[in-house]
């Protein structure tokens, strides 16, 4: 509830505020262009970006190797390329953040620890191998299927 909180009001309030303070400086037209500008690259980024992945998804399976890592890959490839049609200056840096190999690797990294503890903690929706059973752990409801 707090992270919906923060997405749906605190941040296009820092986004208005920052471009109202840059568009001061350099101007409502700049302001404008250089939104413009990042998100046209931006989306050939993430076009290519997602080629990439798309095509070392195929590869995995190709090789019968599970492509959980270009999966991730994926998800981050999209949520950077959604943050980049979000009008603004910190929406347009965590897009671009989320598009480049070398910063998603980190976190990539992140992301993965984070998921290994949720698991550890019986916080997430496991798939075993025999029969549906569901279990109360913490708040979250966990579903093996079998």
């Amino acid at each position: 509830m707090g992270y919906l909180i923060l997405l749906f009001t605190i941040l296009p309030a820092l986004e208005l505020a920052l471009l109202i303070k840059v568009g001061s400086h350099i101007g409502a037209l700049n302001t404008i262009l250089i939104v413009i500008g990042i998100g046209v690259v931006g989306a050939a980024l993430a076009r290519y970006e997602g080629f990439r992945v798309l095509m070392k998804v195929q590869d995995s399976l190709q090789r019968g190797i599970m492509p959980d890592a270009e999966i991730l890959d994926g998800f981050m490839v999209l949520a950077g390329g959604i943050a980049l049609l979000t009008p603004g200056f910190i929406t347009d840096v965590l897009g671009l953040f989320l598009l480049f190999p070398v910063t998603r690797a980190g976190v990539k990294w992140v992301l993965r620890r984070k998921f290994q503890s949720m698991i550890a903690r019986g916080q997430v929706v496991q798939f075993g191998s025999f029969g549906a059973t569901s279990r109360r752990s913490n708040g979250y409801d966990d579903i093996d299927i079998g």
